[in-house]
């Protein structure tokens, strides 16, 4: 579990890098909290989730970490994808997105925790 939360960190780090690439080229940084999130959420939090893993490869071998995995990579494309289009046509009906994604995102950090204390001894 631990290679997968890494390799998919790289994937979101790659994203928030070429968004941060485009809103300096264009001068336009609406998008900074997109920004942010997929730096820390994605790139940051899963790499440390990975290593976490990797240096407790038990805890990485959980249902726990298998559901943490695919809530949080369900989680954030929603939360943030929602964020996007909210900003871009300021339309508010993507709040409902932004406030479902976040859900399964600390849904899944909570089990992440639990896992930890579980597992880990």
């Amino acid at each position: 579990m631990g290679i997968r939360f890494l390799k998919i960190s790289g994937v979101y780090f790659l994203i928030a890098v070429l968004l941060g690439l485009t809103m300096g080229i264009i001068h336009n940084f609406a998008f900074t909290s997109v920004h942010a999130h997929l730096n820390l959420l994605g790139w940051v939090s899963m790499a440390l989730f990975g290593i976490i893993y990797s240096i407790y490869p038990q805890a990485g071998k959980t249902t726990l970490a298998k559901t943490h995995f695919w809530l949080h990579n369900l989680g954030l494309p929603v939360m943030q994808g929602a964020l996007f289009l909210q900003i871009l046509t300021s339309n508010g009906a993507f709040t409902v997105g932004i406030i479902i994604g976040s859900i399964i995102v600390v849904f899944g950090i909570l089990l992440f925790v639990i896992n930890l204390f579980k597992a880990i001894r």
